[in-house]
Order: C-alpha cells, then sequence, then structure tokens
C-alpha cells in the first residue's frame, strides 16, 4: 500500500498542470532548483564555518604565554627611542582659488 504507482503519478502531473498551467510548472520547478542549490551551498559553508572554528579554538588552547622576564635579563625587543624627521624649510605656497559651490554657480548665471 505504501508504493507510489504509475496512475499515482499520473494524477498528480495532471492536478498540478490543471492548478498552476503548463506554462508555470517549468519556472516553479527552476526556481525550486535555485532555492534547493542555494541551501545546499549554505549549509556547505556553515559546516565548513563550524570547521574553520574548531581548528581556530584548537590553535589558540596551544597558546602558552611567554615566562615572566628576571629583572637583570635583556628583553628581546627594545624600542628605539622616536626621533623627529628634520624639517623642510618653509616655502610658500601659491594662493587657492576660492571653492565655488556648483548650484551657486548655476544660480548667478
Amino acid at each position: 500500500m505504501g508504493a507510489l504507482k504509475p496512475w499515482h503519478i499520473a494524477v498528480l502531473v495532471v492536478v498540478l498542470i490543471l492548478l498552476f498551467g503548463a506554462k508555470r510548472l517549468p519556472d516553479a520547478a527552476r526556481s525550486l532548483g535555485r532555492s534547493l542549490r542555494i541551501i545546499k551551498a549554505e549549509t556547505k559553508s556553515l559546516h565548513d564555518d563550524d570547521r574553520d572554528l574548531a581548528e581556530k579554538a584548537d590553535a589558540q588552547a596551544a597558546y602558552q604565554p611567554l615566562p615572566p622576564q628576571a629583572a637583570g635579563q635583556q628583553q628581546p625587543y627594545a624600542p628605539q627611542p622616536h626621533v623627529q624627521p628634520q624639517q623642510q624649510p618653509y616655502a610658500p605656497q601659491a594662493p587657492q582659488q576660492p571653492v565655488i559651490d556648483p548650484v551657486q554657480r548655476v544660480r548667478d548665471n
């Protein structure tokens, strides 16, 4: 009783054609196919994101902080003092043209 027989499928196709029309069925099938492809891609993306998060969590769990330095030991990196760049002598610049609003310029003409 649970199996679909060929006449069940034929009746289903006839009902669908009567409900939606012969022209709309291919468009509906195309839209359904696109939707299924999008859902498949998104679920795969979510699965890959979960895997990436697990890998990052494993990498962070292996992180060990450096031991504190003793008072007499030199630090591996010592910042250099900040040196000011030499300033160039003042060179006067040509005066700039005043900025004119294009809307105001059109109104003036």
